[in-house]
């Protein structure tokens, strides 16, 4: 028993990754080790970002040097899961959603401290690319286990040791129509850029030179990624999750290999957690209302930007019919054979 006493239990995660952040771990960039690869890399100006092309994808300039130390000594703990999405397709909710499920033990979603009632789900759940960019990777290490984390990367650009099928993690992706993927990507860089023009941001798109982009080809490879290992890989959409959101919050419990009992669903523990992650509810959080504060390291962005409607259809306010079809006929070419399609 005093063995016991001096030697308590590590704390299980996870916990919000602002608790344990606490300045400690100092800040050094990658950047120049990397440099003259980076400069080497062609480039673009998109909207706030200047872009590189590296491995296939448009990667935001300081980014890159993160994403080669990633790929390079990152190591995933086994039950590691991370949350990954293209920007602007359902990433604040599906954080929201993880971290109130996987850490329903120690915060109860229907408790009134529970931590995202006092913090941005991006203040729970560590953005990895931002970490890595910054060199602060060792801030991952004081997270109990297991770990949540999150990324924009493609999974073509994820570490080998993740996306091993015999010895990686789990990693749960979330899509979205790209119709209302560019509208909340417009709507979200005017933030930074009000005179931003909705048809650049649209262009860029089509073209695919947009930030992370090409679109279709990060949608792709988590698609195939999820029909190879589903156990390894889960592909979430957007629209099925504002249609069916028990359902979902119950199909990411168990991959995240936290199923929901029959006890806890009789006490309604997965209506909890969805009221607690709804977006009217996350809205009016006063961490999340206007004059807030900012989440994001190297482009602070307004906390209140990240919740600006969560609908689907939305599209149709801001594009014309034949916008609409020519977005929609690429996306039909590109993933012409996946089995993969939208709209």
């Amino acid at each position: 028993m005093a063995a016991a006493a001096c030697n308590p239990v590590a704390p299980s995660g996870p916990v919000p990754f602002k608790d344990v952040d606490d300045g400690s771990v100092p800040e050094h960039t990658p950047k120049e080790e990397f440099g003259d690869l980076v400069a080497a890399l062609p480039s673009r100006q998109q909207s706030i970002l200047e872009l590189r092309l590296y491995q296939g994808f448009w990667l935001p300039e300081h980014w890159v040097p993160g994403t080669i130390v990633f790929q390079r000594r990152f190591t995933p703990r086994p039950d590691d899961v991370i949350l990954a999405s293209y920007p602007k397709c359902g990433t604040t909710w599906l954080k929201a959603l993880a971290f109130a499920t996987a850490a329903r033990t120690a915060y109860p979603p229907g408790g009134a401290r529970h931590p995202l009632r006092r913090l941005n789900p991006h203040d729970c759940v560590p953005f990895i690319d931002e970490i890595f960019a910054s060199g602060e990777e060792a801030k991952l290490e004081a997270l109990p286990s297991p770990r949540l984390m999150n990324t924009h990367l493609p999974y073509a650009l994820l570490p080998a040791p993740v996306t091993a099928t015999a010895t990686g993690c789990r990693v749960a992706y979330v899509c979205r129509d790209p119709k209302d993927m560019v509208v909340s990507l417009w709507h979200f860089l005017r933030r930074a850029k009000p005179d931003l023009l909705f048809a650049d941001t649209f262009e860029s798109v089509c073209d695919g030179t947009v930030v992370v982009g090409p679109v279709w080809d990060h949608v792709l490879s988590y698609w195939r990624a999820s029909v190879a290992a589903p156990d390894r890989a889960l592909f979430l959409r957007y629209e099925d999750m504002l249609r069916d959101p028990g359902g979902n919050v119950r199909r990411l419990a168990e991959f995240m290999g936290r199923p929901f009992s029959a006890a806890e669903e009789a006490a309604g523990d997965v209506a909890a957690v969805v009221e607690l992650c709804s977006f009217d509810e996350m809205k009016g959080l006063e961490v999340n209302r206007p004059g807030s504060g900012t989440a994001g390291r190297y482009r602070p962005m307004p906390r209140d930007a990240f919740f600006r409607k969560g609908v689907a259809g939305d599209w149709a306010n801001h594009m014309t019919p034949e916008m609409a079809a020519r977005l929609d006929g690429i996306f039909r070419e590109k993933l012409q054979g996946t089995g993969l399609i939208f709209s």
